[in-house]
């Protein structure tokens, strides 16, 4: 059985990109609810995954698995959303900040680039910043799909671009959203250790162990 993750902050700590309000129904209601429907899809198979990644890696592509795949992947990408914003906003710094003006020029140039593929993504997905190999990269997902089963892949942040992740707050302006999120909300410190993570020293970001009664 997996759990719905606390959010690592308030609800009205992200205020004014993200109110209360929008977090309030985006991580008690969509996001319970894909946790709640895995658990239930996981139960009616008769399933006790070790992971949460194992299940998303073990059913993409698969079509016949495409529900459970949906809500695997939607609980960890949302997981994985909430730790990539903190209240308390810092400029990358040190490998980061390095790998950054190495990949994109420097900060702004990634800024710009982030913000042109999540307002250029058509409908629902993610805009994620990742590194490849030794170089970093901005991609767009749609629906569910993410970064879990690519291999050489580690993602070091995501912004969602479904229309709940910000129309309360911002309405039609997914562009608006975006920069602010960028500006004020960016989790350099977690996109620090995973990129530190994907050579080799610590952890890469892992969704909480599911628990078996």
């Amino acid at each position: 059985m997996f759990v719905l993750p606390d959010l690592p902050y308030p609800a009205a700590a992200l205020e004014p990109v993200i109110s209360a309000r929008t977090l309030g129904y985006h991580h008690g209601k969509h996001h319970k609810a894909y946790v709640d429907t895995l658990n239930k899809l996981l139960a009616e198979s008769g399933d006790s995954p070790d992971s949460l990644e194992a299940v998303i890696r073990e059913t993409a592509g698969d079509t016949d698995r495409r529900k459970l795949f949906n809500n695997a992947a939607q609980a960890w990408n949302h997981a994985f959303f909430w730790d990539s914003m903190t209240p308390e906003h810092a400029p990358p710094t040190a490998d980061l900040a390095t790998a950054i003006d190495a990949a994109f020029g420097d900060i702004a140039a990634l800024r710009e680039a982030f913000v042109t593929e999540g307002v250029g993504h058509f409908a629902s997905g993610w805009v994620w910043l990742i590194v490849e190999g030794d170089a970093l990269k901005v991609i767009s997902t749609h629906d569910a799909d993410d970064t879990v089963p690519l291999e050489g892949v580690t993602p070091l942040l995501v912004c969602d671009l479904w229309e709940h992740a910000y129309y309360l707050d911002h309405q039609n302006d997914r562009k608006g959203f975006l920069e602010a999120w960028f500006d004020t909300l960016a989790n350099w410190s977690l996109a620090t250790r995973q990129l530190a993570a994907s050579r080799g020293e610590g952890d890469v970001w892992a969704y909480p162990a599911p628990v078996h009664r």
